[in-house]
């Protein structure tokens, strides 16, 4: 029983990680064409040993090359990653007092908290995408509630800006990074930070020195969960960052489905996945040489 249960996880990673990331890094090596599907596969399974060595033989990594050969691709990669760093920033920042708060109420209140968290999911994503649509347009609830406080005298423009997708990122992803620091908060010893006091330390001090280190799992676990999909992301800076928004989700959506050249949008889609996940195995193998040390 116990080796079913060690079994299971590599069974899903190889069903829904590995198998589908092969189809993938199949595709990027395959020729653009105009049928459909709208690629020529270089590599024929069917064939064997001959079907190997043609593919052996076709292979170019035109595609992969392509990429370099087009600024659009490495800007996009590079204007993901800067707003998925900064949205994450903006996460913590207002996560982190949240799941504070949280672990510090009252514990029958706690549940109604969690709830209040997670209420958000109850509703459709792309709704709530458009609810911010309405709300930060020009005559939207936003700019209409600042003019009549007498804050600002013209509206502002929100709409279709960074500022936008920065709000609708945070937003959309503010319980992934509570969640996982509240539960760290939440199991730590109280009595850590009496200690602290006791020996000197203002409350202040002992956040820093007690409760900040021992959130420190919670925080990295809530960072990855917020970073990865935010540099993949969409939907958001779609609706609410316009045009001029240049993520990679955006270009990989567009060379699908517009350009229909699968081959360069699955290599764009390899090397976001490797600028993710070499990153990410190297930076816990790293923790894991610390926790054994």
């Amino acid at each position: 029983m116990k080796r079913i249960f060690t079994i299971l996880p590599y069974v899903w990673l190889l069903a829904l990680f590995f198998i589908p990331f092969v189809i993938v890094l199949k595709i990027s090596l395959s020729d653009a064409a105009l049928s459909i599907p709208p690629y020529t596969p270089t590599l024929d399974i069917s064939a064997g040993l001959d079907g190997l060595r043609s593919f052996w033989n076709a292979l170019d990594f035109e595609s992969y090359v392509f990429l370099t050969q087009d600024d659009l691709y490495w800007k996009a990669y590079l204007s993901s990653l800067q707003i998925a760093a900064i949205s994450t920033l903006l996460t913590l920042l207002v996560g982190y007092p949240i799941a504070y708060a949280m672990s510090r109420a009252p514990r029958n209140w706690r549940g109604g908290l969690m709830l209040l968290i997670i209420l958000p999911f109850w509703t459709s994503f792309l709704i709530r995408v458009y609810a911010w649509m309405g709300i930060l347009a020009n005559e939207g609830l936003l700019n209409q509630s600042l003019l009549w406080l007498g804050v600002i005298d013209t509206p502002l423009a929100l709409i279709n800006t960074p500022v936008a997708v920065y709000i609708g990122i945070v937003y959309t992803y503010l319980p992934f990074m509570v969640l996982p620091v509240y539960a760290a908060l939440e199991r730590m010893d109280d009595t850590l930070i009496e200690a602290a006091e006791d020996l000197g330390c203002s409350r202040l001090q002992a956040f820093w020195s007690v409760t900040a280190p021992l959130s420190r799992p919670g925080v990295l676990a809530g960072c990855f969960l917020v970073f990865i999909p935010a540099v993949g992301e969409f939907v958001i800076p779609s609706l609410l960052g316009g045009s001029d928004t240049l993520m990679i989700g955006k270009v990989l959506w567009e060379e699908f489905f517009t350009n229909r050249d699968w081959p360069v949008a699955s290599a764009v889609a390899i090397v976001l996945l490797l600028l993710l996940v070499i990153p990410i195995a190297l930076f816990q193998r790293q923790l894991n040489r610390e926790a054994g040390s």
